[in-house]
């Protein structure tokens, strides 16, 4: 398990391959958060980001939409 993330939910990006050397992989958590992690470092750990964030990362390249920026 990675940070307890149950390992049978990860899913493998479809431009991930191991000729690329590109592993990015996803899971939703149990309170609908979105972990994103490297699966040739599982060790290192995982990201987890709400889903908001995580929809704008995926739609905000190209679309002139700005990143979100983080407020302390």
């Amino acid at each position: 398990m990675r940070h307890g993330l149950p390992i049978d939910r990860w899913r493998r990006s479809s431009r991930s391959s191991a000729e690329s050397g590109n592993c990015v992989e996803i899971q939703t958590t149990d309170d609908a958060l979105i972990a994103v992690g490297d699966s040739k470092a599982r060790a290192h750990g995982a990201l987890v980001f709400p889903p908001a964030a995580w929809t704008a990362f995926l739609i905000g390249p190209g679309t002139g939409i700005p990143p979100l920026r983080h407020h302390p």
